[in-house]
């Protein structure tokens, strides 16, 4: 019954087929790469947010990546770690973390490149992605160090790892990484209750 589980997370599917479907819309558009180009589909920039009152970029830039490789490597990562949550947390819950994760990251990335007035064109779904990796911490804390068949160890060495070549690494927004990891953890504390006979059925495994 728990590998007919595994294979059901609808969410997981949908999120990644909306950033692949948008990506291949906007490629036929125009050059993705391009920060113009993505600036006029919802990327972030906070003059935008701030003089012209386009919140919605904070939202919109959750869905836009620059080029098919960023793409990739956050659809992967994912894919990869996404059904693991929503299967133990359900869709509505896992839906909320991933959507409020990305809002946490853009925000605290919006407030840093307020303090040092450095504003950059940003996109991608990043900070969404280290809220989820950030709430399945949390419920591997919770589950005897485990959930389902990832352990809380090595989610620790994922994060140091992304973190790490995101800080040695240039071009990247760093700050969406940590907002959206400590969004997704505080999430997860909120929408978590711990199910007993679940955690016995992961815990045998």
């Amino acid at each position: 019954m728990l590998h007919k589980n595994r294979i059901y997370a609808p969410c997981t599917v949908v999120l990644a087929a909306v950033n692949v479907i948008v990506f291949f819309v906007l490629s036929l558009q125009g050059m993705t790469e391009d920060g113009m180009f993505l600036l006029e589909h919802g990327a972030m920039f906070i003059p935008k947010v701030l003089e012209d009152g386009e919140y919605y970029r904070l939202f919109t830039s959750m869905f836009l990546h620059f080029g098919f490789e960023h793409l990739m490597n956050n659809m992967v990562t994912f894919v990869l770690i996404g059904w693991n949550l929503e299967i133990e947390i359900g869709g509505i819950k896992f839906l909320l973390i991933y959507i409020l994760s990305g809002l946490g990251g853009n925000i605290l990335s919006a407030w840093y490149d307020i303090q040092t007035m450095d504003y950059s064109i940003s996109a991608g779904a990043s900070g969404a992605i280290f809220g989820i990796i950030g709430a399945l911490l949390y419920v591997a804390m919770r589950n005897r160090g485990h959930i389902g068949d990832i352990s809380g160890r090595r989610i620790l060495v994922m994060i140091a790892i992304s973190l790490y070549y995101g800080f040695s690494s240039s071009g990247v927004d760093n700050l969406a990484h940590v907002g959206g990891l400590v969004t997704g953890f505080l999430s997860g504390v909120l929408l978590y209750w711990k199910n007993n006979g679940k955690d016995r059925t992961f815990s045998e495994n």
